[in-house]
């Protein structure tokens, strides 16, 4: 009886003939045009140099992606670890950016040695950030989200800063494989030869470091040298890549968890079965991408397309994960002491808000150094430009701190956050279909847009957090693998280079600078239609927590509060996105404060965390106002990296590493 084929060959070699036959599509029309006799110097240079050199780009690249997540993935011991997940992508591209303005002899030197600093960067400063945790899963990958948010977010203000001298960088960072020569195939070919060479030579250690750390020490192995190297070796792969060809991202993901899913067990076999998956999803993504496209070229770059289907391949793939151990959020933490008189506390906050406010109008840095404003008519001037610049960035402060807190209730969840859970980065892909479809729609139109955006995108996350019986850890993954749909949409938008385009890379970086009175009005108003039912509606908040069981006990309809709390939640956190930006932390940070301060009751909790995210937001506005003056950072890009800080504590705070 004859030996039947497995069915994961027979999957994986119908994709690669799928793609073949993609290839070939495009192969027999240059042909023809070959063929025909007309042209032929043109058509015979765009096969040449431009159809034959994609596809190897393509082969090549998705190869070394594969091998590059494979390898994080063994050295951290976690599925999810990739160059995108990690934000290794992110920083080569920030690095390259740099250069390109600052040092372009360095670029022009070695693009690849740029990216490959920019990637050590980042993911050093992961490790930084999670090695107190012994690199568990969750604090990984919430580390590299944050990384890769503030380094895109950095990117896209260097764009605006720059203007057209930059922008096509950006729109080239979107992964588009357009080749016109060899040379980038050439150079990822060598150095993919070099990775598996020394992968293989690696063996040995790569294998113990699948195990845990005391097993991989009694057998002799030198951890901490070992594990760096590899990832270095990892990353000099991935930042390839970035040099040649730009992001591409969940190929790395992708392709080491479906060569296990199709039945690759030894580390032998993945480092066969990963690269040659890696190869043909990039391949297959590349020859869909050219099919789709128009009479006027390409729309989306192939680095975007791969996000648009790597977003829900990690939803789909969060359930089906039992390759670790999770991490308890839920460990014991020291509490505060609860204050006795919590209104006597958030007074006081209160009264220190105002005089940030004070500060923030009357207290700058001019051509002739610090001055406060006192004169009447320098008052006044300066009065309607920081006014509603500063009202925008306190009330979106607030009304971001009070999302924080419905979130972390209703998930239970502490590290829970519109930020974290991306429904900041869901209004902004619903602000982007907006523009594309009417790009001169008013402030009206765009709020409804982003409110959709982030409705659709927290009830996506909190439904497969439902059904798949998702814990607090899991439900973290849902709302990165949402942040990554949302931000593909983005950069396809962006990637387009129209005026739609500058206006979500102003969006991105959360820049305040041209905000007016009218858009301080309506924040204002929104900061008030969502703290008073809020504050009104505490009892829910204070029992969802304790379990639906519970809330069924004392009366109350689980679905009707979780349904309106998840509403309002998502309703600000468009609102304030609209203004700053996806990326402020302030709906992570402010909860948490409040709750420090000894305000752990619902409402005080509450009130005291609205408060707190303006004072955030109020002093990251002054500050990224006068630190360089005269230059400007974005509040939201400023802020963010203000909350990389408390994150950093927050990961690592009394949690010792293992082992």
């Amino acid at each position: 009886m004859a030996r039947r084929i497995p069915l994961p060959i027979l999957l994986w070699s119908g994709l690669g003939l799928f793609a073949c036959a993609l290839f070939g599509r495009k192969l027999a029309v240059q042909w023809s045009g070959l063929q025909s006799g007309e042209v032929v110097d043109l058509d015979r240079v765009i096969l040449v140099y431009g159809l034959l050199p994609r596809a190897a780009v393509a082969l090549l690249a998705g190869a070394a992606l594969g091998l590059s997540g494979l390898l994080l993935q063994r050295i951290l011991r976690n599925p999810l670890a990739e160059p995108s997940t990690l934000g290794i992508s992110a920083g080569a591209q920030l690095a390259l950016g740099l250069a390109t303005l600052y040092v372009p002899s360095i670029v022009e030197r070695s693009s690849t040695a740029v990216a490959f600093a920019g990637g050590l960067v980042a993911v050093a400063l992961i490790l930084a950030l999670t090695w107190r945790r012994g690199l568990e899963p969750v604090s990984v990958v919430l580390a590299g989200m944050m990384v890769a948010l503030t380094a895109n977010a950095a990117g896209a203000a260097l764009i605006l800063a720059n203007g057209d001298y930059l922008f096509s960088l950006f729109i080239w960072g979107g992964g588009s494989l357009v080749q016109q020569g060899w040379d980038p195939a050439i150079a990822i070919g060598w150095r993919l030869a070099l990775g598996l060479g020394a992968a293989v030579l690696l063996m040995r250690p790569l294998a113990i470091l699948g195990l845990d750390d005391v097993a991989a020490r009694g057998l002799g192995l030198s951890l901490n040298a070992s594990r760096f190297l590899l990832i270095a070796l990892a990353v000099w792969l991935a930042a390839t890549v970035v040099a040649e060809v730009g992001i591409i991202g969940f190929v790395g993901l992708a392709a080491p968890v479906l060569a296990t899913l199709s039945g690759a067990r030894s580390l032998k076999q993945k480092l066969v079965a990963a690269p040659l998956i890696g190869a043909v999803l990039l391949w297959l993504t590349d020859g869909l991408v050219q099919l789709a496209a128009g009479a006027g070229g390409e729309r989306v770059p192939t680095g975007a397309a791969t996000a648009l289907l790597g977003g829900p391949l990690l939803l789909w793939l969060l359930p089906r994960l039992r390759l670790f151990e999770w991490p308890s959020l839920d460990r014991p933490a020291h509490t505060p002491k609860r204050v006795a008189r919590p209104w006597l506390r958030i007074a006081v906050l209160g009264a220190a808000g105002i005089v940030t406010l004070a500060i923030a109008l009357l207290l700058g840095r001019g051509l002739q150094g610090w001055s406060l404003a006192s004169d009447g008519e320098m008052l006044a001037d300066l009065v309607a430009w920081r006014l509603p610049r500063v009202i925008v960035a306190a009330t979106c402060g607030g009304m971001l701190a009070a999302a924080g807190v419905v979130i972390q209730r209703v998930t239970s969840n502490p590290l829970a956050s519109p930020e974290v859970l991306g429904i900041g980065a869901g209004a902004g892909a619903g602000l982007a279909a907006v523009l594309l479809f009417a790009g001169s729609a008013g402030l009206g139109w765009q709020l409804a847009g982003s409110s959709t955006g982030a409705l659709v995108t927290l009830t996506v996350i909190l439904v497969i957090a439902a059904r798949g019986n998702l814990g607090p850890e899991r439900l973290l993954f849902a709302g990165i693998a949402m942040n990554a749909l949302c931000s593909a949409v983005l950069a396809a938008v962006v990637a387009l280079g129209n005026a739609q385009s500058y206006r979500l890379l102003g969006w991105l970086t959360g820049s305040t600078i041209q905000a007016t009175f009218l858009e301080a009005s309506v924040a204002a108003i929104g900061l008030v239609l969502i703290t008073v039912p809020l504050l009104v509606a505490a009892r829910w908040l204070a029992i969802l927590p304790l379990g639906a069981g519970t809330a069924l006990s004392v009366g109350l309809s689980v679905r009707l509060a979780r349904n309106t709390l998840i509403l309002i939640a998502a309703f600000a956190s468009a609102l304030a996105a609209q203004f700053v930006g996806p990326l402020s932390f302030a709906g992570l940070i402010a909860p948490h404060l409040a709750r420090m301060m000894g305000l752990d009751r619902t409402r005080p909790q509450l009130a005291g965390a609205v408060i707190l995210g303006a004072l955030l937001m109020m002093v990251s506005d002054w500050l990224s106002r006068m630190l360089f003056f005269p230059y400007q950072l974005p509040v939201g890009l400023f802020a963010s990296l203000l909350g990389g800080v408390y994150l950093t504590l927050l990961l690592g705070r009394g949690v010792e590493r293992r082992g």
